[in-house]
This record gives structure tokens, sequence and C-alpha cells, in this order.
């Protein structure tokens, strides 16, 4: 197995969308950089590369400045440049191919951009420009464990349709670490098998009677062979576990340790979300109340009038969107149980699920 990982395999698949997600720090991001720095000078400085990110923060000053500085420290840029370039230079949001004059005490950049970058945050801002020969797209870190925007799906096509317009020889790589599997992204594109996927996979996915195709990689580990794993051996870490293999990571969160029987339940609701359907109980044990939360197996029995927390749209009164909420006194007794840590889960996935829920749901509350 390879120390860092490498495109090899996905390109073979020759798809529209790359997905690529796996462990931090295994070498995701240099892979792409420097394959577009290959684009672009074995097609004689045509062939561009347009790097988006969430937040304009991330293209802006020392973040952006240092990207490809991993990728120059091992020579690579002066070695396919045949000496011409030893320096990629980041000036008003582009990358040059550059040389360091220390007679001039200058950079002295070709041309032509190696590489343009975008944030979603700022998209508004890019839509009368055009970008030609762009054939890459690197969308970096498109998976959090923070907040997406508010129809951030819609706003990363935007862009993309910002950059491509009528060409149809683009080529999309989403690199992410497995922080987040509850995302927009996932549900939106239609991969409906990620979450059982196989680390050292790569599935492939056909849309539009196979006018498109996705890529989608799950990275084996490279865990065994990183030298710093000597600073995360603690014993029966979960969390680390997840950190240092690449498996899906989640939160720990509160799970319920008291039984209780049918008669304990003093009302039942339920929560819909990316295709996962959850039970929600509200319990009345030792007059104490609390709210147990678990995966429902079966159908919503009562459909038209039990209470439904949905992101779809529904014009039924019984369906709500968010889950935290005042608008009516059930609704403010269900949020105070959040506010009040009495919510207890049946598992850590089913904890997650609730948690993106939460932040989707306040993200949706204008729309």
């Amino acid at each position: 197995m390879s120390k860092y990982y490498n495109l090899d395999n996905i390109l073979l698949k020759d798809a529209d969308y790359n997905i690529i997600f796996g462990e931090r720090s295994n070498g995701k991001t240099f892979a792409l950089l420097k394959y577009s720095i290959q684009k672009f000078v074995n097609s004689k400085y045509t062939e561009q590369t347009a790097i988006i990110r969430r937040w304009k923060e991330d293209i802006r000053g020392k973040r952006a400045e240092t990207i490809y500085d991993a990728v120059l420290s091992t020579g690579f840029l002066t070695e396919i440049t045949k000496g011409k370039y030893n320096e990629i230079y980041y000036f008003n949001g582009k990358y040059y191919l550059s040389n360091w004059d220390e007679k001039l005490k200058k950079h002295v950049p070709y041309n032509r951009p190696l590489a343009y970058t975008f944030a979603l945050s700022e998209m508004e801002h890019d839509k009368s420009t055009s970008y030609p020969d762009v054939t890459t797209i690197i969308f970096d870190e498109f998976l959090t464990r923070r907040y997406y925007l508010p129809d951030e799906f819609m706003l990363f096509l935007n862009t993309l349709s910002t950059i491509i317009r009528q060409r149809n020889n683009v080529k999309i790589f989403m690199l992410g670490n497995t922080v987040n599997k509850y995302n927009p992204y996932f549900k939106e594109m239609g991969l409906k098998h990620v979450s059982q996927q196989k680390q050292g996979t790569i599935d492939l996915y056909e849309l539009g009677k196979g006018q498109l195709t996705i890529a989608v990689e799950y990275v084996s580990s490279t865990a065994k062979h990183k030298k710093s794993n000597k600073y995360f051996c603690f014993d029966d870490s979960e969390s680390v576990k997840m950190i240092v293999s690449g498996a899906w990571e989640l939160d720990i969160y509160p799970h319920l340790h008291t039984k209780y029987e049918p008669s304990d339940i003093v009302f039942i609701y339920f929560i819909l979300y990316n295709e996962n359907l959850l039970q929600c109980e509200i319990i009345q044990k030792d007059n104490e109340y609390f709210t147990y939360i678990h995966e429902k197996t079966t159908e919503i029995r009562h459909p038209d009038t039990d209470l439904i927390y949905s992101l779809d749209h529904n014009e039924k009164s019984n369906y709500k969107r968010r889950l935290i909420s005042t608008v009516t006194p059930l609704e403010t007794a269900i949020t105070k149980f959040f506010a009040q840590d009495k919510v207890f889960f049946q598992n850590n996935e089913v904890g997650e699920i609730v948690r993106n829920y939460i932040r989707q749901s306040q993200l949706s509350q204008f729309k």
C-alpha cells in the first residue's frame, strides 16, 4: 500500500465528478494540486484549474498563498518545467508559475494563471467572468462538521455553471475528510450508498441515462504508515480511532440507561432526514421528563396527524421544518428538552443525524 493517496484508480473511471474522501492528511489535496500542475504544463500552459472553497477566508492571505507549498517542497515543479519555474506565486485570487529573481528581488510569473480561486460564499461576484480554459475543478473540504451555507448545493452548482458555461471537457474533483456523512451533497447528488461503502473501494453512479458519471472513492487508510500515530495511542478511544483510521467521525452522544414501559411515553413525534426516519419519545419516568430518540424501521402509522419534522416543504399542518422552535407551545416544550440536555439517543449514529438535522433546519428557516 502506498504511503500517500494517488489518483490512478479514480482517473481510470473517467468520470465527470470524482468524489474522494478518507482520513485526514493522507495526501488527497497534495495529489490534486500536483495533478493541476501536470495538466497545465503538459498542455503547454493552457489547461487551467479552478479551486473552490466554502468561505472567502480560505482563499485569502497566508492560507491561500501556501496551499502549493507541499508540492513545491518535493521539487516537482522545477523538475516538470525543466528548471524554468521554481515557485507558485499567488496574487489577486490567482496562482501563477513563477521564478523569484534574486537580483531584482521580485517574482517573475508566467503571464497566464495556473489556477483561479472561488469561494461559494462570494459566488455572486464571479458570474460575469469567463474561464474557457479551466478543465479541472477542485472543491476541497466539501465535507464539514461546522456549518454549510444556506442552499449550499445550489451555490456550488451555480459556481460550476459560471466556470463551465457550455463546455463538456471539465472534470470536477470533490475532496473531503470523513467528518460528516449526513451532508447536503450526498443526498442532492443521489449518492445513496455512501454510508455503506467500504474503505478502499470506488463506486460508480450513472445519472441522466448515463450522460453523467460520478466516481466515489472511499480512500484506504494509510494510518499504519504515519509516524504521528504515537500521539494518538489512547486506549479504547473511539474518537481517536476515527481520526487515525479514516472511519466516519461521530461525536459521543448521551445514551439512555433507564428502562421504561410504553405506558411511560406521553408523546411521540418523528424526524425524517436524508431517508432516515427517527422516532422521538417524550417520556415521564419517576416524575422526570426526558426525550429518547431511536431509529424507526416501520412506516409512520398516522402520517396525516402525527408531528413530523422534515426539511421538505409540506402543506400539511402536522409537518414542521425547524426542530428548535418556539412557534407553538408544543414546539417550545420539545425545544426545552434540547436546551436542558434532556435528550438521549439510541446510538451515536442517531445523535449525528439529529445534530445535522438541527443545523440544516436552522439554515432553512427563511427558505
